[in-house]
């Protein structure tokens, strides 16, 4: 699938919060969600995450401080940082697992 459509994809998954890999691009997995004003418990993972906003806005809270993401920014969530995203996100997400 050359071309990706992500609010597509997104709309057309059967749950907000529950991705699907769209990419693999060499060792990084790329993979897209619906956000649904709905709260994410926290994680903490063993490599870095970049969470691109195409639509909405991620509210995060990283290591105890809160990060907004706007559409059409990045936020990097490196390895080991515990970050969690709080009530009100919406939109699409695109996840870049590296």
């Amino acid at each position: 699938m050359p071309l990706v459509r992500f609010d597509s994809v997104a709309q057309a998954l059967p749950a907000a919060w529950r991705s699907t890999i769209v990419a693999r691009v060499g060792p990084a997995q790329v993979k897209v969600l619906r956000m649904d004003e709905m709260p994410y418990e926290e994680e903490t993972h063993e490599y870095n995450e970049g969470l691109l906003v195409v639509t909405g806005q991620l509210l995060l809270e990283v290591a105890g401080e809160e990060v907004v993401v706007e559409a059409g920014q990045m936020f990097l969530a490196e390895a080991g940082v515990p970050h969690s995203v709080r009530r009100g996100s919406r939109g699409t997400l695109v996840i870049i697992d590296v």
